[in-house]
């Protein structure tokens, strides 16, 4: 079984955080058991958005739970004004 991939892109409400964005994302892994999904990749962007960030997971939930923590978490919601994210249709991709 493959993974989907999804990309979320960051807005960001606070000009020079973009750096701990990505520090904060890059590597954040599943923690509870039942659950495999993982940020694969992030960096600064230039253009409309400041950060994309890049993850894999199994299913659609799981795709939820990395977004809402790019929501809620105390330092990020500081930080991130607005988010949207795009999904892959296969799941191919092999971590």
């Amino acid at each position: 079984m493959g993974y989907y991939r999804g990309y979320i892109l960051v807005r960001l409400k606070i000009v020079g955080k973009e750096w701990k964005v990505v520090e904060k994302l890059n590597g954040l892994t599943s923690k509870e058991q039942g659950e495999d999904w993982k940020v694969t990749y992030a960096t600064a962007i230039y253009g409309g958005w400041d950060v994309i960030v890049e993850c894999a997971f199994t299913n659609l939930n799981e795709l939820d739970k990395i977004v809402t923590y790019c929501r809620t978490d105390d330092e990020l919601s500081n930080w991130i004004e607005e988010t949207t994210t795009l999904m892959g249709t296969k799941d191919d991709f092999e971590m």
